[in-house]
């Protein structure tokens, strides 16, 4: 993602249009890019997503067990998002508007079919990545012991959910993603506290992400605490689905509902 390359050295303040053009043409880039290189930044974004979840641990481990712990532990929540937008790496759920918007400009089969290519290689990156950093807080020493109970505690309750709801709570974390994604452009040097209070805001409305999820997901199905047919039926597709429509279905069409009647019918790239 190159949002911050786009902004006017006046800093005038960007119009829908202009933030939609901004989201297209890193929309655009992306598919452009080498699958290899989408698949190693994806499986980067799959291993540092797990600072969500590490960050989360320590805060849990540490702090008394006090009614407010719970609304500054989520800040630890934001560490992985923040190490991975910060550092334009892959990750799924901000692809879910950046490569739609030139789809939705240009629908046509091509773009389509570079749309699902890039969609799937990002995902199945991301989750090899998570699995892999998984397996090491499981049996390697990489954390300490002491932070290991939390980390499952989160695991249980993340993947904890029935199908539905894990469904529904994945809606609204797809939304604010997508919501960083539109508001970078904008946020003028800012982007830190953007991604920080948004991403916060997924784990402290106990929504759910198909990517962090799937460390957590994965450090359970390791060490045999989870099986597949629940992983997959009851965590892994629901928050899939419900976080593709989230930001795709609501976010995306809205967004670009908004500018439609305002760009060109057709416009090379």
């Amino acid at each position: 993602m190159s949002h911050d390359n786009h902004i006017s050295a006046d800093n005038e303040t960007l119009s829908s249009k202009d933030i939609f053009e901004i989201i297209r043409r890193d929309g655009h880039e992306e598919m452009d890019r080498p699958n290899a290189s989408l698949f190693w930044s994806g499986v980067a974004a799959g291993l540092m997503i797990s600072l969500s979840v590490l960050g989360e641990a320590i805060f849990r481990t540490y702090l008394p067990d006090a009614d407010w712990r719970y609304l500054l532990e989520n800040l630890g929540y934001s560490l992985g998002f923040l190490v991975v937008i910060l550092g334009r790496m892959q990750l799924f759920t901000e692809n879910t508007i950046t490569t739609v918007l030139p789809v939705m400009h240009n629908p046509v089969w091509a773009m389509f079919r570079r749309l699902v290519v890039l969609w799937s290689i990002v995902l199945f990156a991301n989750v090899i990545g998570a699995f892999f950093v998984a397996t090491a807080f499981a049996y390697g020493s990489f954390i300490p012991a002491e932070l290991l109970p939390a980390i499952t505690q989160l695991s249980e309750h993340a993947t904890g959910f029935t199908t539905s709801e894990a469904f529904q709570r994945a809606i609204p974390a797809g939304i604010l993603v997508a919501a960083i994604v539109w508001m970078l452009p904008e946020s003028d040097g800012f982007g830190f506290f953007v991604i920080l209070i948004f991403t916060w805001l997924i784990a402290a409305g106990d929504f759910t992400h198909i990517v962090a999820g799937s460390v957590e997901m994965a450090f359970l199905m390791v060490q045999g605490m989870l099986p597949l047919d629940r992983a997959m039926f009851d965590f892994f597709l629901p928050v899939l689905f419900g976080n593709i429509l989230g930001g795709t279905v609501i976010f995306a069409l809205l967004a670009f509902g908004q500018v439609r009647r305002e760009l060109p019918a057709k416009e090379s790239d």
